[in-house]
C-alpha cells in the first residue's frame, strides 16, 4: 500500500454549499473570484445578479455568528479545516486570551465560506486570524487594527509532477484541472491572475486541506497540477523528487490577527503582547504549525498590508 505524506500543514478551506457565485476577472494581479462551488471541479467566473455587486444576498445565510459585545468577543478564521480541527486549532487561543484581558472571548467556526464572508464583512468578528489580503480589507473598512503575524514570507507555488514535461509555463494550463483551494484563497487569486480571460483559465478542483491538495497531485494524478503555500510545500517528504514547481508568485505578509473596534487600545496591547510570549507560543503551537509558523509570531504593522485588500476588489461582496 502507497504511504502518503503526512503534515500538520492540513488547513482546508470551505464550501459554498449550493450556492453558485460569479465574478467578472479582468486583466491585472488582482483576479475576481467569487467562489463557485457547484461542484468539485469548476470555473470561477459569471456576474452576480444583483446590479449592485457590493454585498452578497443574506436570505437563507446562516446568522448563527452574532456580533460581539463589550463583554463576550468573537474570535474567528476562514473555514479551512473541519469544525472539529477548527475548535482544536483556535479554542485553546480563545480561551488563553480571555484569561489574559479578563474578558471572555468566544471562538465561532463558520459552516462554510459564505458564513464566514459574510459574518466578516458585517464585522461581527472582534478578533480574525486569516489571509493578508482579508486584514488589509478590514483595516480599511472595518477600522481593525494588525496585531501580530507568522513570521517569514506568505508565497505560493504551482506545482506539476516531476515526471509530467508538458507544462514548462503557467500559463500552458488553461482548461486544466489544478488541485487548490477555491477563491478567495490567496493563492488562488494570485494564480488565477495570470490568466486574463475568464474563459480560459484552469479549472480549480477545491479540496480541504494542503495535505490533501498535494496528494491529489503527488499520488492520485487526479489534477495537472497544484497550488500550494510554499511553507507547506517545504515540509512534505521526498517533494523535490515527486514535484517540480512551474510558478511562484509574489512574496507577501504572512497570516495574521487582527482587532476590530470592540477591543480598546490597552486589550489589544495585551492580546498582541500574550500572542508573541512563549505561553503564547505553546498555545498557537498547533496554528502556526498549520501555516509554516516554526520561526513564531512577531508584531505586525499598518504599513506592511496595506493596499493588499487590491487581490479582493473584483470579488463580490468586498468592494465598498
Amino acid at each position: 500500500m502507497r504511504t502518503r505524506t503526512m503534515t500538520h500543514a492540513s488547513v482546508g478551506m470551505m464550501s459554498l454549499g449550493a450556492l453558485a457565485l460569479t465574478v467578472v476577472t479582468v486583466a491585472t494581479a488582482a483576479v475576481p473570484n467569487t467562489p463557485v462551488k457547484v461542484s468539485a471541479v469548476h470555473k470561477t467566473a459569471f456576474t452576480p445578479p444583483d446590479a449592485s455587486g457590493n454585498k452578497p444576498p443574506l436570505e437563507g445565510v446562516d446568522h448563527g455568528i452574532r456580533a460581539g459585545t463589550a463583554d463576550v468577543l468573537v474570535f474567528g478564521a476562514p473555514p479551512r479545516e473541519t469544525e472539529a480541527e477548527g475548535i482544536r486549532t483556535y479554542q485553546p487561543v480563545a480561551e488563553y486570551l480571555s484569561r489574559i484581558i479578563g474578558k471572555k472571548i468566544v471562538y465561532k467556526h463558520p459552516n462554510d465560506w459564505l458564513t464566514y464572508q459574510t459574518a466578516m464583512q458585517r464585522g461581527s468578528y472582534d478578533l480574525v486570524f486569516d489571509g493578508p489580503h482579508f486584514n488589509s480589507w478590514r483595516l480599511s473598512n472595518l477600522q481593525h487594527h494588525m496585531l501580530v503575524k507568522v513570521v517569514g514570507e506568505n508565497s505560493f507555488a504551482v506545482v506539476v509532477r516531476k515526471d509530467d514535461s508538458r507544462f514548462t509555463d503557467v500559463k500552458q494550463l488553461v482548461g486544466q484541472k489544478v488541485c487548490g483551494m477555491d477563491p478567495p484563497n490567496l493563492g488562488t487569486l494570485a494564480v488565477l491572475g495570470q490568466f486574463n480571460n475568464p474563459l480560459r483559465q484552469p479549472f480549480i478542483v477545491n479540496n480541504l486541506g494542503w495535505t490533501r491538495v498535494y496528494e491529489g497531485l503527488a499520488f492520485e494524478k487526479k489534477c495537472a497540477a497544484a497550488i500550494l503555500p510554499m511553507a507547506n510545500l517545504e515540509k512534505f517528504a521526498n517533494s523535490e523528487s515527486l514535484v517540480r514547481i512551474l510558478f511562484k508568485t509574489k512574496a507577501l505578509p504572512n497570516q495574521a490577527f487582527s482587532a476590530g473596534p470592540r477591543i480598546s487600545p490597552e486589550d489589544r496591547a495585551a492580546i498582541a503582547a500574550a500572542l508573541i510570549s512563549q505561553e503564547g507560543a505553546d498555545v498557537t503551537a498547533r496554528m502556526r504549525a498549520a501555516y509554516g509558523g516554526e520561526k513564531g509570531l512577531a508584531y505586525a504593522t499598518k504599513t506592511e498590508y496595506t493596499g493588499l485588500d487590491v487581490y479582493l476588489k473584483n470579488t463580490w461582496g468586498y468592494s465598498r
